[in-house]
């Protein structure tokens, strides 16, 4: 139906994504690391020296109200880390493009406080502030590892808190519904069953089962992304030929997805170390499907993360 498929994997930051031309994406598919995730503060740490002086400030000083205020600090800091990310994106997709998100919010105990960190929320303001139209959000119901795990004080209200257990898949439009030529045969080769509509057309959508990684590389990221969400987003939201941008690209699920539905697609990663877990999942068991893959490593790299 169509030639070879062209996608590119670049080692490096995708809060500067100039390898990428503007208008030249047509679908973001993404999962970031969470703001005030445990796992990921090394890693806003390195990204942005305000977040580890946040965290410094943090340890030394015993003022509780001193304390609350850093708190709060640190969890827009890490969002500020991420907005260069989102802005790049409203440049590189073309008028009419989506883009994706799945982020979950996340609870933490801090100065023997159990709070929420809203970051779906917290994303929502900043894709609004860059002038993406914001449609309505997934709800991705995980099944949780230990179902009758709750928090709080048991059987005795009012202290036990609700159980965290969905995530947010956000989709945001640049600008108007992207227009096609009259009935454009990629577009209709693109098409979804009445079936997979009503389905994957649902705002909750409870029989996605989350993915553990295995390899002891990515041991830290325990939730991995599971095919099946970018496999239903670039169904739902591209066209055959279309160009998929995932700008935390991980171990390459969406880049192994986008060449198995005949996509485009461009990767950013800044660890380094992944190169080998990415040629394994998208090399394998495709030699079927045409498509070249270039790899482009910055200097700008973070190598230990």
């Amino acid at each position: 139906m169509i030639g070879r498929t062209a996608h590119r994997v670049i080692f490096g930051d995708s809060r500067n994504m100039r390898e990428v031309d503007d208008e030249s994406v047509h679908l973001v598919v993404t999962s970031p690391p969470y703001p005030m995730i445990e796992l990921w503060d090394d890693l806003f740490r390195k990204l942005n020296p305000e977040t580890d002086r946040l965290f410094e400030r943090l340890k030394k000083t015993k003022d509780k109200t001193e304390r609350e205020g850093i708190i709060r600090k640190l969890f827009e800091s890490m969002h500020e880390t991420l907005f260069p990310v989102w802005r790049e994106l409203h440049r590189v997709l073309v008028p009419g493009g989506i883009a994706c998100i799945n982020i979950g919010d996340a609870t933490r105990k801090i100065d023997g406080s159990f709070r929420l960190f809203p970051n779906h929320a917290r994303v929502i303001e900043d894709f609004e502030k860059l002038g993406f139209v914001t449609l309505p959000y997934i709800l991705w119901k995980k099944p949780t590892n230990k179902p009758n795990a709750f928090l709080g004080s048991g059987f005795l209200p009012p202290n036990a808190y609700v159980t965290l257990d969905v995530e947010y898949i956000l989709i945001f439009r640049k600008g108007a519904p992207r227009r096609f030529r009259p009935r454009d045969p990629l577009r209709y080769a693109s098409r979804y069953t009445r079936e997979e509509r009503d389905r994957w057309f649902s705002q909750i959508w409870d029989d996605v089962k989350g993915e553990r990684q295995v390899h002891p590389k990515v041991e830290r990221r325990t939730a991995a992304f599971p095919e099946e969400i970018p496999r239903r987003l670039i169904r739902m939201f591209s066209v055959i030929g279309d160009t998929v941008l995932d700008p935390f690209l991980g171990t390459g699920t969406t880049m192994k997805v986008a060449i198995e539905l005949q996509r485009n697609s461009v990767g950013y990663e800044i660890d380094e170390g992944l190169r080998p877990l990415i040629e394994d999942k998208i090399g394998r068991g495709r030699l079927d499907i045409g498509f070249e893959v270039e790899f482009i490593h910055r200097r700008e790299t973070l190598k230990e993360l």
